[in-house]
């Protein structure tokens, strides 16, 4: 069995989709669509950059799916592939799920890339800037890092964002707590804390505003029918329900990204082969966490017609 992902923030680089657009009319008809729906020449962004506009999290977000779908468009028009012949579940990871959707047919391309700049901006918004931080925990697993996590809070959000894999996990939360937590990580037996360079800390209480905001979006544009089942972040586990995709979407907004369980989840499934399409962040993650299986991360020409041919 075979699950294709997707990739989240943190993936985006200058130049990304440039050379597919350069050749494929299908991944360039994406990024056009995109670029009309936002009111942005997101494309150009990109390519070119000024980097800080391509990390800020309204545009990233946006990208790094455009980006996916462009890839997987390139697949199926031009490899002959269709992703639900080829494929048996879908995930992505934090706003990689809404990528997963659109490549299941639970949203259309402009809907998505709506969502996600609103997701962007609503999370920025949460926090005022410089009150909250993140920290990625090397060498840590997940109990090592909600003991330090309940450690720093001291009466402060400290929570575990992202369940990466057995040796990365992300805390999030106001930064004091955070810088706290990086102070304790050899007091509890993890290797190195590092402070990640985000606008904002996702993936925890302080996002409520957010999720409100997303609720009212996905009331006014909710999921429709899933051509495959997605495994949710937030719960680790296959759901195919768009009413229960909706409910999910909003609580992963505060809610920890429970990736490393995932994997595990879609291996006990019975998939032997993880396809990441847009990126090369989220196999490597699946791997160390599934164990024995095969991942493929595709992103240009030639590994998508290499792909084409395994298939």
């Amino acid at each position: 069995m075979r699950a294709f992902v997707f990739p989240g923030q943190g993936s985006q680089k200058i130049g990304m989709g440039a050379d597919l657009a350069a050749a494929s009319a299908a991944a360039r008809e994406v990024f056009e669509e995109v670029d009309d729906v936002l009111g942005q020449k997101l494309s150009t962004i990109m390519r070119e950059g000024p980097e800080d506009q391509l990390t800020l999290t309204e545009n990233a977000q946006p990208a790094i799916m455009a980006n996916a779908i462009a890839v997987l468009r390139v697949l199926e028009k031009e490899g002959g592939i269709t992703l639900a012949s080829k494929c048996d579940f879908v995930a992505g990871h934090s706003l990689g799920e809404y990528t997963a959707l659109c490549a299941v047919g639970a949203f259309s391309l402009a809907d998505t890339a709506r969502l996600l700049k609103l997701r962007g901006r609503s999370m920025q918004a949460a926090v005022p800037v410089g009150q909250g931080a993140m920290a990625a925990l090397l060498g840590a697993d997940i109990e090592k890092a909600t003991a330090l996590a309940e450690a720093a809070a001291q009466g402060q959000v400290c929570s575990v964002a992202n369940d990466n894999d057995p040796g990365q996990v992300v805390l999030s939360g106001h930064r004091e707590a955070i810088e706290r937590a990086i102070a304790l990580v050899k007091e509890h037996g993890i290797k190195r804390g590092v402070l990640l360079p985000v606008s904002a800390p996702f993936h925890c209480a302080l996002m409520a505003p957010a999720a409100d905001a997303m609720a009212e979006a996905l009331a006014d544009t909710p999921p429709g029918a899933l051509r495959l089942p997605l495994f949710a972040n937030v719960t680790a586990a296959m759901t195919a329900d768009p009413i229960e995709v909706q409910r999910l979407l909003v609580e992963q907004v505060t809610g920890r990204v429970r990736w490393r369980e995932s994997a595990i989840a879609m291996r006990e499934a019975g998939v032997e082969h993880f396809v990441e399409l847009g990126g090369k962040v989220v196999g490597p993650m699946i791997k160390r966490s599934a164990g024995e299986v095969e991942v493929t991360s595709v992103s240009t020409m030639d590994e998508i017609e290499a792909l084409a041919k395994a298939l």
